[in-house]
């Protein structure tokens, strides 16, 4: 081993201090100031000024930068020139003569068009798929035949095209006829969907009779309520088919328009050609030619938004036609569905036709009667449905007409309209039925109304509502779903307050009376919002008490937790102090409902992510602490050998916001003992345990800090509890250098609380773990070296021991020892230099020591520099080490050479060079001549950056000025710059 003397350069860190700082220099500013405004002269201004301008203006005005931004602009805005022109190129040239008038409509209609505030109908298709549901069989009888018997011959008044079509609608596989028989309700679906799908195949292949075709027989199957309890479903698959065909048809005619260039979104019918409108006429003429009243009506429905090909007033003439039809349907389920399809499409085409839609209503309310006919009663009793359940099948349909109809209506003209049916007494409203109290079924279509219209309006006059639901027959619709209906319109808007407790005491009452407990839940969870927001912790209290009443008999609850989920979710909305939330003494027994172990948990995470958020200060109320350790508790006890991972931290990162947030003042026992509690009950989870080292470390800093740096014997005892805290608690960390960084964080919590020898069995204890270290560790999912790692953890480790005393009867330097022969005994990984770089990390470390000030030092810590006080022996034995370092690094660099390791030598050779230069004595001949043989090895075959060797010699020079370092310049004559080859 290559042995070269060492000697530590003498250092005067406030001297250096100094002389690093950046000189003061004073800069004057002028006129200048930061937040005043900048002045932009526009250059077009002074081209165009007088020539007799003076020199003087000119220079005053381009004395300031001008604004970058502003100059590039110069006065106009891309984005506002780029719209400008789009809202050009798209208005349509009009004759002078109309063009106002034209332009006027064309404006009313766009502000009636729909906008974001209103719900379409794809957010309503899921809900009822899911609702409307059967067990029993299906069928679908499809009739692709032909009907020749039946049809005439065509009179000789018939023309030659007219015929042509007839004959292709019945000329489709004459006898063609297909009957599926004991569908299941998923089988009927699936059918659904090939027919949607052969519908799309028979278009693309250019069979267009054939699409037709399959329309109207799907069209057909609107008519059958054979499972009547399906049929709302059944209308929305089917709609589905429509609405595929009508695109279709759309985009085809649409298609033909668009050579050579394509229509604007708004244009008229004299911008299409005369070959799409005959195509469009075409079919029209077909759908017209469909014998039955239902799938004619349906099919022309979907292709409504064609007659824009057509006529500018197609569709306002085609609309108030097909509205008439409909009075031809028998059934007033299957007519309150082809009412609602007529408005969902006339809503998409032209929602300024606000008469059709309230016609559609008018007949709507006209057609109830039909529902006491003995033809619907009849049926009612063969497919074995009640009263009750056939009126909710009319529901969707009455809820989107209803939408449509009170879509953007003032509140002037709903008040009028009530005035209106009040008069009129034995007619119908438009928007809302005040007058429905004098149908039958009046429930039916108040539950509609509420639904339906705006919630303002609704709020506004909910004592009102509340007398007609009084006024409401139960029998055909239960109240409390009106009451359901009330409470959430009354969750979007507010009532008068006088008017407020009144309504949930009326509400109430019904509810409470409720005796299913599905129907009960159902009603109480809506309104509990209500309660929430306009009362206090006593109504909710009492509200909570009445759920658990009902809840509990029987175990109902187990059938309910998503509306008690809901429940909870909602009284955490609206009550952010758990005092007054914990203070409810039905809450935590409504708590205790939650049984089922997944679900549980769900509403403990949901408890607790409120408490983070909205907790601004720390706590110590018990009532607050018990119960959120009991929650905590078991979010904790849900973790197993089976849970997932982001599972754990999601719980882990909970549990830690709650100790975050619980703080006992200067009771520093409390917290203590707060922590003993917690580390027991959540001991599976690690990232808890950690959060709970780092709280008690944070405990003793904050002991110290408040006693002014005073140790009294009971100050002295309490911080030595927390070190054995943690000194017992860190071994149960499973990451290894967690372990590690959590030793080393508690020894210098330890040694800053003047607890030498908790501090001293700290460092020893992570000196011990470091052969436990594995080679390779799992970091984000992934095996990554942990050597880098590793490192990084020595480093800071070397950094502390400058201020850790030796241990009396441990000897010189026993730590640092200690460290180095783990080092030297550790498995590293092949061809690696770590161990060679700890080496060298450790120089400076050595050279600190050997300091008679040490750089940094622990208030009334005493460190080696006042026990040893510079003694010879001690810096001997610094030395020493040093050499027996320096030889070692060396001793490698020779091992490198021979192994055609250019590369690292060279790096190693530069990172030792380095540490020579700001760490050791250069006067020294020895470690001079060393220093310069490792930068030329460093830069041997050119394998050194050449721009920190520049920036090095620029230091070097630098650092020579100084009288004390006068001698590196003499070095740095022998230390020659080489380019990489």
């Amino acid at each position: 081993m290559v042995s070269v003397p060492w000697h530590s350069r003498v250092r005067h860190y406030e001297a250096e201090l100094r002389s690093c700082r950046a000189a003061v220099a004073s800069v004057d500013f002028g006129d200048y100031h930061p937040l005043k405004p900048i002045t932009v002269l526009d250059s077009r201004s002074r081209r165009g000024g007088r020539k007799g301008s003076t020199s003087s203006s000119s220079s005053s005005s381009s004395s300031v930068a001008p604004d970058p931004l502003s100059s590039l602009l110069e006065g106009t805005d891309p984005l506002s020139l780029f719209a400008a022109a789009a809202e050009a190129a798209e208005a349509p040239t009009l004759p002078h003569s109309a063009s106002a008038m034209e332009l006027g409509r064309r404006r009313r209609e766009r502000e009636e068009e729909v906008g974001l505030d209103f719900e379409p109908w794809a957010a309503k298709r899921g809900e009822i798929l899911a609702r409307f549901t059967t067990t029993e069989k299906l069928s679908i009888n499809l009739f692709m035949g032909s009907d020749k018997s039946k049809a005439s011959s065509p009179s000789s008044a018939v023309s030659e095209k007219v015929r042509t079509r007839l004959e292709e609608l019945d000329d489709l596989e004459e006898g063609s006829q297909r009957e599926m028989m004991n569908l299941s309700q998923q089988d009927y679906v699936n059918r659904i969907e090939d027919l949607n799908q052969s519908l799309k195949e028979a278009w693309s292949s250019d069979q267009k009779v054939k699409a037709l075709k399959i329309v109207i027989q799907c069209s057909k199957l609107l008519s059958d309520t054979s499972v009547i309890q399906f049929y709302p479903s059944k209308f929305v698959l089917i709609t589905d088919i429509l609405d595929t065909f009508g695109q279709l048809v759309y985009d085809r005619i649409w298609s033909m328009c668009s050579d050579p260039h394509s229509l604007p979104d708004t244009f008229s019918a004299e911008d299409v050609n005369d070959t799409a409108k005959e195509t469009c006429l075409n079919w029209f003429f077909k759908i017209a030619s469909i014998r039955e009243l239902i799938p004619r009506l349906y099919v022309e429905a979907a292709i409504l938004k064609c007659n824009r090909f057509l006529n500018n007033s197609g569709i306002q003439e085609t609309v108030p036609r097909l509205t008439a039809m409909v009075r031809g349907i028998g059934d007033p389920l299957v007519a309150v569905y082809a009412r609602a399809y007529l408005c969902r499409v006339g809503m998409e085409v032209t929602p300024h036709l606000k008469d059709s839609l309230n016609k559609n209503f008018f007949d709507l309310l006209a057609s109830f009667r039909q529902i006491h006919g003995d033809a619907v009663q009849n049926q009612l009793v063969l497919q074995r449905v009640e009263v009750p359940v056939y009126l909710t099948l009319y529901s969707p349909a009455i809820h989107w007409i209803l939408q449509c109809v009170a879509y953007r209506a003032s509140d002037v003209l709903l008040t009028e309209m009530m005035e209106r049916c009040k008069k009129l007494g034995n007619n119908v409203c438009v928007c809302v039925c005040v007058c429905v109290c004098f149908f039958t079924h009046s429930a039916l279509l108040l539950n509609s109304v509420m639904w339906a219209f705006r919630a303002e309006f609704v709020a506004a006059r909910a004592t009102d509502f509340i007398s007609m639901i009084k006024d409401c027959d139960e029998t055909g619709f239960p109240k409390h779903l009106l009451f359901g209906s009330l409470g959430r319109s009354l969750a979007c808007a507010d009532p008068p307050e006088s008017e407020r407790l009144p309504i949930l005491n009326e509400a109430w009452k019904v509810i409470t009376k409720v005796r299913n407990a599905q129907d009960y839940i159902t009603c109480a969870e809506i309104w509990v919002e209500f309660t929430c927001r306009h009362f206090t912790k006593r109504e909710v209290n009492t509200v909570l008490a009445d759920i658990i009443k009902h809840m509990t008999p029987d175990r109902a609850f187990e059938d309910a937790y998503t509306e008690l989920h809901s429940v909870m979710m909602k009284i955490l909305t609206y009550f952010h102090n758990f005092s007054v939330l914990f203070s409810m003494e039905k809450f935590l027994p409504f708590l205790d409902m939650f049984q089922k172990d997944s679900v549980r948990v769900e509403v403990c995470k949901s408890i607790m992510e409120v408490f983070i958020k909205h907790q601004q200060e720390s706590t110590r109320d018990p009532v607050i602490l018990n119960a959120l350790l009991h929650v905590c508790k078991t979010m904790h006890d849900s973790v197993n050998a089976l849970t997932v991972e982001d599972e754990k931290r999601s719980v882990s990162l909970l549990i830690n916001g709650f100790i975050r947030m619980v703080s006992f003042g200067r009771d520093f026992e409390q917290q203590l003992s707060f922590c003993v509690e917690a580390r027991a009950t959540f001991c599976n989870l690690e990232p808890v345990i950690i959060q709970l080292i780092h709280t008690v470390n944070q405990l003793a800093i904050e002991t110290r800090r408040v006693m002014g740096g005073s140790h009294s014997r009971k100050t002295a005892a309490f911080v030595r509890a927390c070190a054995a805290y943690c000194f017992i608690t860190i071994p149960s960390i499973s990451n290894i250098f967690s372990r590690l960084h959590l030793y080393l964080l508690s020894g210098k919590v330890a040694l800053a609380n003047q607890c030498l020898s908790q501090a001293d069995a700290f460092m020893k204890a992570a000196v011990s773990v470091l052969p436990e270290v594995p080679r390779t560790i799992v970091v984000e999912g992934k095996q990554r070296s942990s050597e880098s790692f590793l490192l990084e953890f020595i480093s800071s480790f070397l950094s502390t021991l400058l201020v850790v005393p030796d241990h009396p009867e441990q000897g010189v330097l026993y730590l640092v020892r200690g460290l180095l022969n783990m080092v030297q005994d550790y498995t590293w990984e092949d061809s690696s230099d770590a161990k060679v770089r700890v080496y060298i990390s450790a120089l400076p470390l050595l050279a600190a020591m050997s300091q008679e000030s040490y750089l940094y030092t622990i208030l009334n810590v005493d460190s080696n520099e006042t026990l040893y006080g510079g003694d010879p022996k001690f810096v001997a034995e610094i030395s020493r080490l040093c050499e027996t370092l320096i030889g070692q690094v060396l001793d490698h660099l020779k091992t490198l050479g021979r192994e055609e390791g250019v590369h690292r030598q060279g790096s190693l050779a530069f990172s030792l060079f380095s540490c020579l230069l700001a760490h050791a004595d250069l006067r020294n001949n020895k470690l001079n001549q060393l220093a310069v043989n490792l930068w030329n090895l460093s830069h041997k075959n050119g394998q050194c950056d050449t721009r920190i060797s520049v920036r090095t010699l620029e230091h070097i020079k630098s650092q020579a000025q100084h009288s004390e370092l006068s001698h590196l310049s003499d070095m740095l004559l022998r230390l020659s710059l080489q380019s990489r080859a």
